[in-house]
């Protein structure tokens, strides 16, 4: 997915394992980018940090048609400030497509629950819920770009605590750990020794999650051209705790259409109660990129921004369009990008030049 390490490296790996058809990675925050967003983190919690007039290039959408957060110092919202201070109005514009909307927020590791606070407490100033996302399990992404997590079960059980304290009572949406189930499937990826601990991390993190009184919690399920019978992901659902959870997320940091997403999670829902889902529609417009490149996930060119975030999908089992995945963060160190979850601007104004609305 896309993020940091963790603390690790990944120098002088010499094996990583083909990834077609797998989700796209990108994710968290590089050490770099971290102290960045601490830094906004910091207006975030100021007296007016969570206000939607504290930056012009930031405001809150109508909460009837999404009632999630929009952070007024994100990375967009900096862009559009730097392209205005420049005079460039039409790539202030362009980068304003993302700038307005509410995408998820990746918790980091330094300061889990100061952060998960800061975030949680702005949205609720502003009268809406925080959209997070947690990305920390141990042995995450098979050794890609985003390779890392928590040293162990217990360093996660941890940081999994400080998050669920900085949520506390308020609204909060939480995306539960993307990828993890769907590389348990994955022949040669995680380790076998350590899958029943990561189902029962997942299904405290759940319970936990859950135990909050204003809480939503999505797990995981991959997007449709990686597990391509949803069959398979049933028992990997119910062992993560699906039946607690609110319901799953699909497409998150892909490019797989809405279409094939709903299509997909009509025939998983009925599969695991009927559960309901939310698609990742943060990078979908154009849909995947053609071609056999194994690094097709990685900043493809030609792609665009999908639906806005709203709640208002017209499809009784989609809760939600998200934007999990933050438009404009690179991929990984490919295709001219920089390192996972760094802020690529080219990029970004590729995915709203080419957005169809």
């Amino acid at each position: 997915m896309y993020g940091t390490n963790a603390g690790r490296t990944s120098a002088g790996r010499a094996h990583r394992p083909a990834r077609a058809h797998r989700a796209a990675r990108a994710r968290l925050v590089t050490s770099g980018v971290l102290a960045g967003a601490m830094l906004l983190l910091a207006g975030c919690s100021s007296s007016d940090g969570g206000s939607s007039e504290d930056d012009g290039a930031s405001k809150q959408p109508p909460k009837s048609q999404a009632p999630y957060w929009v952070n007024p110092k994100g990375s967009a919202a900096q862009q559009v400030t730097a392209y205005r201070n420049k005079d460039d109005g039409k790539n202030a514009g362009l980068i304003e497509k993302i700038a307005s909307q509410p995408v998820a927020e990746w918790i980091g590791v330094e300061d889990p629950e100061g952060e998960t606070r800061g975030f949680t407490e702005a949205a609720a100033k502003a009268d809406r819920s925080a959209l997070l996302v947690l990305y920390n399990l141990p042995h995450r992404d098979c050794g890609q770009y985003s390779e890392g997590g928590a040293a162990g079960g217990d360093d996660y059980r941890a940081w999994l605590d400080k998050v669920i304290k900085g949520i506390g009572d308020r609204k909060a949406t939480v995306i539960v750990e993307p990828d993890a189930l769907p590389h348990l499937l994955q022949e040669g990826c995680t380790p076998q020794q350590f899958h029943e601990e990561r189902y029962a991390l997942l299904k405290e993190a759940v319970d936990k999650l859950k135990a909050q009184p204003n809480t939503k919690v999505y797990l995981d399920a991959g997007n449709p051209d990686w597990v391509r019978d949803p069959g398979g992901l049933v028992e990997p659902l119910q062992r993560a705790g699906i039946d607690k959870a609110d319901g799953f997320a699909l497409n998150v940091s892909n490019y797989q259409t809405t279409e094939s997403n709903i299509a997909y999670g009509k025939k998983l829902s009925p599969m695991i109660g009927n559960k309901p889902f939310v698609i990742d529609t943060s990078r979908n417009g154009n849909g995947p990129a053609e071609g056999h490149d194994e690094e097709s996930w990685c900043n493809p060119p030609g792609r665009a921004l999908g639906e806005a975030p709203t709640t208002k999908t017209g499809e009784d089992l989609v809760d939600a369009y998200l934007w999990i995945k933050r438009p404009g963060e690179s991929d990984g160190p490919c295709k001219g990008g920089p390192k996972a979850g760094e802020w690529y601007p080219e990029y970004a104004l590729e995915l709203a030049r080419n957005a169809k609305r």
